[in-house]
């Protein structure tokens, strides 16, 4: 009996060493994973947002639901033009402003009467999903709806009853235009038409988006599927978690705090990688007066790197104008891009380079597998080693001044730091030093030239596991500069602000790095030098979506500096906590006058005691 259990022993013993040492077992997942939607959806990288509807021609960034649905009429709308163009751009998809927070739904709804069905828009008989959703599939695309679950027109909303109506929205439109790839909520929630907020039912909604769609993956500030980034300004934490922790927290108001969404929570229980939403213009709908405030070059590429490059995916809107097509200046602006990215990305450097590794799990994660392009083949060190090193020993010397990294996200983002070095005069000499990699990360620098690189893993949670590894070199690239917005043209040198003790250089000369401060309830009087003919006024904030920037405010003027007439009251600047970009303010006819006032009435931080001004100047 002794002998055969002996000999059991043995055996298994032998067959452990074949299972093992020939064919090692893969590293166990780290942490929460992507679903199968999740990592598709992040291999898309690069997508369209459209912001369409009626703000494209009342020319506000958010609607009040009193609109007449008369205003909504496209000349010569073209989904097939919308697609064509985000097919050019290297895009892999479209997601739509199906209903934004006016309530007016781009396809005929049975559970609203503000609709293209009220509007002249092919006579009533139009539906912009169906035309976009048929656009997408004609060019390879994918489709994806934004709703907002704020409604300012339907009289139901503050009410339970609204839940039920937003969810039977949900379900028409995600069973009607076949499949949907990301739903995205956005989280504001304000007053409706009877003057009441609504106390969303998340739990519903979701169940809507789970039944009719399962593969979709669901945007809010707390995902589930993906998560807000935390700015609208274009940029991913250089620390970038693709975990979050969610519980107790809520779209909207209840969110985690903006540099959490922006870096994600290292130990996060959730799987809730990160999307960058930014505007190639400074607003998300379309205005005639932005049609030559197109973000640069430089800019959309610092905007690629800083989201893309820094394991997030980048949502661009690019709003449809009145004609219902992308604006020219857009679209060229878009393939610019790509040609730009082709170039950069075209000639990977690492291709039949040898590489080694410091450890390695054996056969199947050799350290090769990092070049070898394919996305599901990985180097893995061995349990429980946390600091590894790759040395890349390229086909020939080059020049470099892109890298590109990537972990095999199906087992958990692990790596918490990193660094790179590369070979020069016989020794080794550092590059860049980073923290997380995620699904994808790519560093600029100087260029360098050299024939090897060493890639240190500093950190990682478990045994990092790297499926990539990419050098490139650029001449295409104009001098990387920050997406930052411009500077406002600075006020006529008669102008002087008679506020007492605020610093009215910083309000007069037009530079965003530069603001005052004022007591609310204090407005801010301008006296300029004469009197003169003004048509609006450019509001510029400060750029920090912490400040306290002005969200409503009056205007007023004046002959003799003491008595005002009003010119606008109860203005505002929708969406200028996320979006803190130059705003301007149209008169309604011309205002003649030496003073000029603005009050403040509302900032876009609550109980705030001051509001911020970076610059006012005359609209041109």
């Amino acid at each position: 009996m002794a002998k055969t259990t002996i000999a059991t022993v043995m055996s298994v013993a032998f067959a452990t060493f074949i299972t093992f040492g020939c064919n090692p077992v893969p590293p166990s997942p780290y942490g929460p994973t992507p679903t199968a939607a999740q990592l598709e959806w992040q291999k898309m990288e690069y997508y369209m947002f459209v912001h369409f509807g009626p703000n494209t021609f009342t020319d506000v960034e958010w609607g009040d639901g009193r609109e007449d649905p008369s205003v909504f009429n496209p000349s010569e709308l073209d989904c097939r033009q919308w697609a064509a163009t985000a097919s050019a751009a290297g895009m892999k998809g479209i997601i739509i402003t199906a209903k934004h927070h006016d309530g007016f739904c781009l396809w005929p709804s049975r559970f609203s009467t503000h609709t293209v069905r009220e509007s002249p828009w092919r006579d009533g008989r139009g539906d912009v999903l169906r035309e976009l959703s048929d656009a997408c599939r004609e060019y390879g695309l994918k489709f994806g709806v934004y709703l907002s679950p704020w409604d300012q027109n339907h009289p139901a909303y503050g009410t339970p009853e609204y839940n039920t109506v937003f969810a039977n929205t949900l379900d028409e439109v995600l069973s009607s235009y076949g499949e949907v790839f990301e739903q995205w909520f956005d989280g504001a929630c304000g007053e409706g038409p009877n003057g009441k907020r609504q106390e969303y039912h998340w739990p519903l909604f979701h169940k809507s988006v789970h039944t009719r769609q399962p593969q979709a993956v669901i945007f809010s500030d707390v995902g589930p599927g993906c998560r807000w980034i935390g700015n609208e300004r274009g940029f991913a934490g250089e620390t970038n978690w693709s975990r979050l922790d969610t519980a107790g927290f809520a779209p909207g108001h209840g969110s985690p705090a903006l540099d959490t969404l922006n870096c994600g929570n290292v130990h996060g229980q959730a799987w809730v990688p990160g999307e960058v939403d930014v505007s190639i213009r400074p607003g998300w709908f379309y205005s005639p007066s932005t049609d030559m405030q197109v973000k640069p070059l430089f800019a959309l590429l610092d905007i690629y790197y800083k989201s893309v490059g820094r394991n997030a995916n980048l949502l661009l809107n690019v709003p449809a104008d009145r004609r219902g097509r992308i604006h020219p200046s857009d679209s060229a602006r878009l393939v610019e891009l790509r040609r730009v990215l082709d170039a950069t990305f075209a000639d990977n450097l690492t291709r039949g380079a040898s590489v080694t590794a410091s450890s390695t799990r054996g056969k199947g994660y050799e350290a090769a597998r990092v070049v070898d392009g394919d996305y599901d083949a990985y180097w893995a060190a061995a349990d429980g080693v946390c600091q590894a090193s790759l040395t890349i020993v390229l086909p020939r010397t080059a020049q470099a001044n892109r890298l590109v990294l990537q972990e095999y996200i199906p087992l958990g983002q692990r790596v918490a730091q990193f660094s790179v070095e590369y070979f020069l005069d016989g020794e080794w000499q550092p590059l860049a030093m980073g923290t997380t990699i995620g699904y994808k990360r790519i560093l600029r620098f100087a260029t360098i030239t050299t024939d090897r690189l060493r890639i240190n893993i500093l950190r990682s949670l478990a045994c990092p596991a790297l499926n990539g590894v990419g050098l490139y070199f650029t001449q295409a690239e104009p001098d990387a500069q920050s997406a930052e917005s411009a500077n406002m043209a600075a006020a006529p040198a008669a102008w002087r602000v008679v506020t007492s003790k605020v610093d009215g250089a910083a309000i007069l000369d037009g530079d965003p790095a530069t603001m005052a401060l004022l007591p609310f309830g204090e407005p801010l009087t301008i006296d300029m030098g004469g009197r003169d003919t003004l048509y609006g006024l450019g509001y510029l904030p400060a750029h920090d979506m912490q400040a306290p920037n002005v969200s409503r405010y009056s205007i007023s003027a004046s002959d003799d500096g003491h008595n005002w007439r009003m010119v606008v009251e109860g203005g505002r600047f929708d969406n200028i906590r996320n979006n803190p970009v130059a705003q301007r303010i149209e008169f309604a006819s011309p205002v003649t006058a030496r003073y000029i006032r603005l009050e403040a009435v509302e900032t876009a931080v609550e109980s705030s005691n001051r509001y911020a001004v970076a610059g006012i100047a005359p609209l041109k």
